[in-house]
């Protein structure tokens, strides 16, 4: 539907099966194919298979000369990520943190900005736990935190900017009808001294509440995500600018901006601020998070250190 918007033709789609290929297509007037029949060569290729697939699906398109818009998380393990940056050429690879180029995450990045060294910061993602996919499994490398953490992780690391996450505690509670966790708090420390704290919960309401605050001795932003996007800035509105998309979340969640970046970023062949390398660091920040959670919420060095080779979830539970 961005592509859409942005005037760029979708001319193939695939998925794990041919009924959802097909339904898919014909929505967007393209034509549904298995994955080995996916043309070479195009474009541009969006990857959203579960994240086990991600660091394949994603070299075999950027071998063939596409540039890739890859789903988060970036991979299941730090393994995967790892050879996926070692691989991935400049400008060809967008990791899909859509809020990034959402108009309220960077107008909340620019007032924050302007109040000085931040003291305070916490982003919050809570609602109800998915009634479709597989992300309860443990299979999907993670839960609550692994898969819709990494939304109110970034933007908590963007807010903490110029400054790296150094070390992580958190605590996770699992599913009483699975064994993914469906509630995870996290701590992030910064270089800078700054103490963020995130909450990533599928034991919420049916209504979505997702909220980010950044403070200074000299102010404060509030930023409200869903379900309406609004900002303030010590407690004024701050106008936010008015969808031009048909669909207007296609815009207000940064969709149509992220597939923007990669289309021109791919042509430059220069790296967005939203690279596979900022994808890694978020997947570090999750892994440490999940061993911290295995040992009570003792805090982890970031980058991670410990083996790369297991999923969140396997940090958690082996």
């Amino acid at each position: 539907m961005a592509a859409r918007e942005l005037g760029i033709q979708v001319t193939a789609v695939a998925s794990r099966t041919r009924e959802r290929a097909q339904r898919l297509a014909h929505e967007l007037g393209a034509k549904a194919v298995t994955y080995d029949e996916l043309p070479g060569m195009a474009e541009l290729v969006v990857v959203a298979t579960p994240p086990t697939r991600h660091a394949d699906d994603a070299e075999a398109h950027l071998a063939a000369g596409s540039a890739v818009l890859l789903e988060k998380p970036l991979c299941a393990t730090l393994e995967s990520a790892d050879r996926l940056v070692s691989l991935a050429p400049t400008g060809r690879l967008l990791y899909a943190e859509n809020l990034a180029y959402s108009p309220v995450v960077w107008r909340m990045l620019q007032q924050a900005a302007s109040l000085g060294p931040l003291d305070h910061v916490e982003v919050r993602a809570l609602q109800a736990i998915p009634a479709w996919g597989d992300f309860t499994k443990p299979a999907w490398g993670g839960g609550a935190l692994f898969d819709l953490g990494a939304h109110p992780l970034a933007i908590a690391m963007m807010l903490g900017r110029p400054a790296l996450v150094t070390q992580v505690s958190a605590t996770l509670r699992q599913g009483t009808t699975h064994q993914s966790d469906e509630y995870g708090e996290v701590e992030l420390a910064f270089s800078s001294g700054l103490i963020a704290r995130v909450v990533a919960s599928w034991q919420a309401g049916p209504a979505p509440m997702w909220d980010a605050q950044a403070a200074s001795s000299q102010g404060v932003v509030r930023a409200e995500l869903m379900p309406t996007p609004s900002l303030e800035h010590n407690g004024v509105e701050i106008a936010l600018p008015k969808p031009t998309a048909l669909v207007a979340p296609l815009e207000q969640y940064g969709y149509v901006g992220q597939l923007r970046t990669l289309a021109a970023a791919s042509r430059s062949q220069t790296s967005p601020a939203m690279s596979m390398h900022f994808g890694r660091e978020v997947l570090e920040v999750t892994s440490a998070a999940y061993f911290s959670a295995k040992h009570d919420g003792r805090w982890v060095l970031v980058p991670f250190n410990g083996t790369r080779a297991k999923t969140p979830w396997e940090l958690w539970t082996t």
